[in-house]
């Protein structure tokens, strides 16, 4: 799936939202607080078993951490301070989330193995950075050695997520019992193709 790969073709989409909301004068960092307090708050009614306010609130976490860095671009107020908040505000709601998700719908065990897993997925980028290194920097963003590899990321688990709470809303399909099942078993099978990509193409001592 891997829509981060689609990134460029999706910006068509969301992008003039973002340059109107920079003439709101709003600062990219408040925008990724914005995110991080709705991902929260989602995390939050996914415990209290409210799944389709957590969605909407999901949703909306989503829509401001696409559009800090479009307001950042737009007003030249991208820093180096900003891509990192940015990146760990990505960690801060993703963990929240599955972890309220796991702890209401699942069990403690496969809770943990999918918090794990989803980290892990992200985490080994900055690794691949560190050891292999990056072919540029734009604003902040790298293009790093993985950017196309692994099929399903941040984009595709926040939106299974979104359509199993609507799913578990209507009580059909399995709801987030089973939507958090596949969420982890698609995590943990991106992660295993991401690490053999690494050592297919990277195998070798270093220079």
């Amino acid at each position: 799936m891997n829509l981060t790969s689609k990134r460029k073709s999706l910006k068509k989409i969301y992008e003039p939202i973002g340059v109107v909301l920079a003439k709101s004068h709003i600062t990219p960092n408040i925008i990724t607080i914005i995110s991080i307090i709705l991902g929260t708050l989602s995390a939050y009614f996914f415990y209290i078993h409210k799944p389709f306010t957590g969605a909407l609130l999901l949703f909306l976490s989503g829509f401001f951490d696409l559009m800090d860095g479009v307001v950042a671009r737009e007003t030249e107020k991208a820093s180096k301070f900003g891509a990192v908040f940015d990146w760990l505000a990505d960690k801060i709601v993703d963990g929240f989330v599955l972890f309220a998700i796991g702890i209401a719908y699942s069990t403690p065990w496969l809770t943990a193995l999918g918090v794990i897993a989803n980290q892990l997925h992200t985490f080994i980028k900055p690794v691949a950075y560190a050891e292999i290194g990056f072919s540029e920097r734009k604003k902040g963003k790298i293009n790093d050695p993985l950017e196309g590899i692994g099929f399903f990321g941040r984009p595709e688990t926040m939106l299974f997520i979104i359509l199993f709470a609507i799913f578990e809303h209507f009580k059909i399909l399995g709801g987030l019992e089973f939507g958090f099942k596949l969420v982890v078993v698609l995590t943990i099978m991106s992660l295993l193709q991401r690490i053999i990509y690494l050592y297919v193409k990277y195998n070798k001592q270093y220079d």
